[in-house]
């Protein structure tokens, strides 16, 4: 949408408001929003020419992340690249109305910008080039409320909105953390029973429509999130969480002849992915003393994982979903000076490697035409909002564990230092081929995956107005260097070549109105 559109769609949403008010009797109109403008440079970390690693054909089964049969990496760990620099910008704004009879009506557009990418003008030429910019201003929020539905505190809420629940660990808004600063909206249904003593939110939510391309080839996302406050200081919550991609896969496209056989071979035929999460969370304070601890099962059909995984032709149409996530928190507040609180946390996603093959599913694979391959199928955050490191992850990391000693300390109002200790190591090991010549000959790569420390300030200026800095240190360890597939929900590989460490450093300031 241009900038043009967005402002025009503005005035004409507030003149329908405040038309309606004749109609639905308008109570109040107001206006606001944010602007978050974040500064990054990183050293040593990243590169844009993906770099070889491991041949895939080896492994008889090919992950996300690879091309031609050979593995590549993003990630360097070597002091030869090019350092990353990059300023980003997240720019919102909303115009929210409420009616009487308990109705309300919400709608925010926001830009997500690079510092230097809509330059207006050539300074060379001094040619005007406005005509050439991103058209960028999306529609990010845009929903109606009806309150008290029925005469109990029931709240409906229809059109595109954000979902965050508990401590956003599986389900968020994606508004923290590292670059991208995209935030993230969905297009629901929602339903929220509300009291002091619980609430319940049961959702629906449009992630794909491929109508009428597919009879039943949609993205669904839905789920039922109940919290319990009863308990002084401290909330229980349970959920239940439905991710279902019903898009179809099919991995040859052949004569009525070959589908026949491959019907009675059993392969070329996946099913829908269902992604079923089951959790529960506790979290409150018991006088100095925090806590927060969520686990969570999930599990389903992983067609689109399964698909993935091909040496030639078939991928495996058997992956399912068996894993498990598990965090944990604890903290204690000094009732001193600066207000101390040490912590610790610790963060777990099941993971699962099964490139490796033996000799004989590596002479199966060599004879048998309908061969396909065991799938890796590990933890899918779903939409986390959760970053267990700077510098690797974007809400994405999996098949892993991570251990975090925290501490911080306000030495004034407004003043709050931190600082982290965070130590990664995989879950289940990527196996590489000891010989290209013996590829059911393997050896395990280094599960050690670093130590990584980030010091930051935070100052907040006003209550609208914050100002951040920090500086993070990534030291490398032997499972980054050899790699592992803990990237992308565990289906792409992060290994480098070589082993320097990297350093991160941040500024970032918003303000809300």
């Amino acid at each position: 949408m241009g900038a043009k559109r967005a402002i025009t769609a503005c005035i004409v949403m507030m003149g329908l408001l405040l038309a309606a008010g004749s109609f639905a009797d308008l109570q109040n109109v107001t206006v606001g929003g944010q602007i978050t403008i974040l500064g990054e440079y990183y050293t040593n970390a990243y590169t844009s020419d993906l770099e070889l690693r491991w041949p895939a054909r080896q492994l008889v089964g090919r992950p996300i992340g690879t091309e031609d049969n050979e593995i590549y990496s993003g990630f360097a760990w070597d002091r030869r690249v090019p350092s990353y620099a990059l300023v980003s910008q997240w720019t919102r704004l909303h115009i929210a109305a409420d009616f009487t009879d308990n109705v309300g009506a919400f709608i925010e557009f926001d830009s997500v910008d690079v510092w230097g990418e809509d330059l207006r003008s050539n300074y060379l030429t001094g040619i005007d080039t406005r005509a050439d910019t991103a058209d960028d201003i999306e529609v990010y929020q845009a929903y109606i409320d009806a309150n008290e539905l029925f005469g109990v505190p029931l709240r409906l809420r229809i059109g595109r909105q954000e979902l965050v629940f508990g401590s956003e660990w599986l389900v968020g808004n994606n508004d923290a953390g590292p670059i991208p600063i995209w935030g993230l909206s969905f297009d629901a249904i929602r339903l929220t029973y509300a009291t002091e003593q619980f609430s319940v939110d049961a959702w629906w939510s449009k992630l794909v429509e491929n109508s009428p391309l597919e009879a039943d080839g949609d993205v669904d996302f839905s789920g039922i999130y109940a919290s319990y406050f009863g308990v002084k200081d401290v909330t229980f919550d349970a959920y239940w969480l439905w991710l279902r991609d019903a898009q179809s896969l099919e991995d040859t496209a052949g004569s009525d002849a070959l589908e026949l056989a491959e019907r009675l071979a059993g392969v070329d035929d996946y099913a829908a992915t269902n992604i079923h999460t089951v959790g529960l969370r506790a979290a409150g304070e018991v006088g100095a003393f925090d806590f927060e601890a969520e686990a969570a099962y999930q599990w389903g059909t992983a067609g689109q994982v399964g698909y993935l995984f091909k040496p030639v032709l078939y991928g495996d149409d058997d992956a399912k979903y068996d894993a498990w996530t598990v965090h944990a928190v604890a903290g204690y507040t000094f009732d001193v000076a600066w207000k101390p609180r040490v912590g610790a946390d610790y963060a777990y996603f099941s993971g699962e490697d099964n490139r490796d093959i033996t000799l004989e599913e590596w002479r199966d694979a060599l004879n048998n035409p309908y061969y396909h391959p065991r799938a890796s199928v590990s933890f899918n955050r779903l939409f986390s909002d959760v970053y267990l490191s700077n510098v690797l992850d974007l809400t994405d990391l999996s098949n892993l564990h991570v251990f975090t000693a925290r501490l911080s300390a306000n030495p004034t109002e407004k003043v709050e230092l931190t600082l982290d200790v965070s130590y990664l190591l995989a879950d289940k090991a990527f196996s590489r081929p000891a010989d290209p010549r013996l590829p059911y000959l393997t050896r395990p790569n280094d599960r050690d995956l670093g130590w990584e420390t980030c010091l930051g300030v935070n100052y907040q200026y006003t209550d609208d107005l914050y100002f951040s800095v920090g500086w993070d240190h990534l030291f490398v360890g032997k499972g980054l260097e050899q790699g592992q597939f803990v990237q992308s929900n565990g289906l792409d590989f992060n290994g480098g070549s070589d082993d320097d460490d990297v350093d991160y450093v941040y500024f970032e300031t918003g303000i809300s109105f």
